[in-house]
């Protein structure tokens, strides 16, 4: 379980905050974490994987401290873990020495099944084909908890499609996956659960399986929760 209590994460920089009284997301559960640009989702799942300092609060995996856990946890962002200036068969030197659960056999599968380049630097590919070559890295070190970040933007429809399906075709099925984007529809058929923020703060948290009882879409659940926000302008 990923647990967040009193969680206060602000950068002195910026206007950007978070802040969370309490989450608590079970094990093996698939999470779409959503809102408008700006609304927190990046700073929730970097707060969650211990980078940067909090102001306050304490978030724990399965009631330790995430630095004891990040061996069983994966974080793939469009900003990129990758080494630049080695080609992904390095890359995969790199991760076999330091992450031990890496599977190198179904990382070079997973290059195969994108059509990367084993070959080349990372630093020469396109901005598809580095997000390509980060969930490769990301599915591969096998984590119990995998935190993505945008992982379809800059994707046309039918590549989303392939990599959502490649991606959920490569989970045991007891995985804790968070996923932030605004591909709405495209996910609604693979999260458990929806958590909605906005400025910071959220706004709901449902269940899917819940809406679909009430006769009620994701964007229906969506669109509700932006008119009831003390932001919203009509």
């Amino acid at each position: 379980m990923i647990e967040l209590k009193y969680v206060d994460k602000r950068y002195p920089t910026s206007n950007a905050l978070l802040y969370v009284q309490e989450l608590k997301i079970g094990k093996g559960e698939v999470v779409g974490i959503l809102g408008e640009n700006g609304s927190g989702k990046t700073t929730l799942l970097k707060a969650i994987m211990g980078i940067g300092e909090l102001q306050n609060g304490e978030i724990t995996i399965e009631g330790q401290p995430v630095v004891r856990q990040y061996e069983r946890m994966a974080f793939i962002s469009e900003e990129g873990g990758f080494l630049p200036n080695k080609t992904p068969l390095e890359y995969a030197d790199f991760l076999s020495a330091f992450f031990p659960r890496f599977d190198r056999p179904y990382f070079e599968q997973l290059l195969d099944r994108f059509e990367l380049p084993t070959r080349r630097k990372a630093r020469t590919f396109s901005k598809g084909q580095k997000m390509k070559l980060e969930m490769s890295a990301g599915l591969a070190k096998r984590p119990d908890y995998l935190l993505l970040d945008e992982p379809f933007v800059g994707k046309d429809v039918f590549s989303r499609r392939d990599s959502l399906k490649l991606m959920m075709s490569g989970l045991r099925g007891d995985e804790t996956v968070l996923i932030t984007t605004h591909l709405i529809d495209e996910i609604e058929n693979v999260i458990d659960r929806a958590v909605v923020l906005n400025k910071g703060l959220i706004r709901a948290d449902f269940r899917i399986d819940d809406l679909r009882e009430e006769g009620r879409s994701l964007a229906d659940a969506m669109e509700e929760v932006r008119q009831s926000s003390p932001y919203y302008r009509n």
